[in-house]
């Protein structure tokens, strides 16, 4: 089960030609909310997810690499949501609402996405399982740079979603979608290293263990330039949380994030979470009620962020059973 499995939800991925980079879409409407958690964040029309605009529902996320060039894929996606007569009305035209934010995947030779794949990112999208690994948005995500290039793993789209009781409101549904480009090394549960140029493999065999403090000086750069690295997220649910309640949610979710990326929220990533439901109505949400969501998003988001470095992974070993 992905994010897809939350009433409502669809999404759709589109590489640039020749791969390398590409664009993630979820298509809603929704309402939603946005935590900043790095310091090197690229993005697009964010004030539109705060609880003080006047706004209240915005018609699509984007995430998208290209760094702040991938930004223009917006304009592909509003482009096909206004032929479909989506967007807010202000009485001369409708103006589809589409925050976006971005990772640094540049590379020489390497296309960035521009309005062409944010129009195919659309045009593919559908409720079906995502697509998970180097698609869309993670084509061209790496991990573990915390040493340096020299060690760099791949990045890439995980997705998982999850039921949850919701208390009075009855059961809902909640569910993940990480692009993960982390300086950091991405983890197991056992804080042994699933992916990632951090680690450090003892001399006698055994798990390896991520990075720890005490990186010499200026290494952390890695021979990329100050925020080369992001993990974004979108958690959503069907709840009829208000925006306030969405921030909220976020933030829960964000504690995922330290459990399965070491280090994390580091001055050279620019992560940033996004919170939605697709549900029309708000209704009073008791902190119980709240807190169990919250939980339950931040454990999707944890098995999301491990998915999307582990399933390339899985295809490997699978194809080479199948060629045994």
């Amino acid at each position: 089960m992905t994010l897809t499995a939350v009433s409502g939800i669809r999404v759709g991925h589109a590489d640039v030609s020749g791969g390398g980079s590409g664009c993630t879409v979820i298509l809603g409407p929704f309402r939603g909310a946005a935590e900043i958690l790095g310091q090197a964040t690229g993005s697009r029309e964010l004030d539109v997810l705060s609880p003080h605009h006047l706004v209240d529902r915005v018609n699509a996320l984007l995430l998208t690499g290209g760094s702040a060039f991938g930004l223009s894929a917006a304009d592909g996606v509003m482009a096909w949501l206004e032929e479909r007569g989506e967007g807010f009305d202000t009485g001369l035209a409708r103006v589809p609402l589409v925050p976006a934010a971005v990772i640094f995947d540049l590379v020489a030779g390497v296309g960035r996405p521009g309005p062409q794949e944010g129009r195919r990112a659309c045009e593919a999208a559908s409720t079906g399982p995502v697509s998970e690994g180097r698609v869309g948005a993670g084509a061209g995500a790496t991990v573990g740079k915390i040493r340096g290039m020299q060690g760099v793993a791949p990045g890439g789209v995980g997705s998982w979603s999850r039921r949850v009781e919701g208390g009075s409101l009855g059961e809902a549904t909640v569910g993940a979608l990480a692009v993960v480009n982390a300086l950091g090394d991405v983890v197991a549960e056992d804080g042994s290293v699933l992916s990632g140029g951090g680690g450090v493999e003892p001399a006698g065999g055994g798990r390896k263990e991520p990075w720890k403090p005490g990186l010499e000086r200026g290494s952390a750069r890695g021979g990329r330039p100050a925020g080369a690295n992001t993990t974004l997220a979108v958690v959503a649910t069907d709840l009829p949380l208000s925006r306030v309640e969405l921030r909220r949610l976020a933030r829960m979710a964000a504690t995922a994030l330290p459990r399965a990326v070491v280090p994390v929220h580091t001055p050279f990533d620019g992560d940033i979470i996004f919170a939605v439901t697709t549900s029309e109505k708000e209704k009073a949400v008791s902190p119980e009620e709240l807190l169990s969501v919250g939980v339950a998003a931040g454990q999707v988001l944890e098995e999301a962020v491990r998915r999307a470095v582990s399933v390339d992974r899985r295809r490997a070993t699978l194809d080479q059973e199948v060629s045994s």
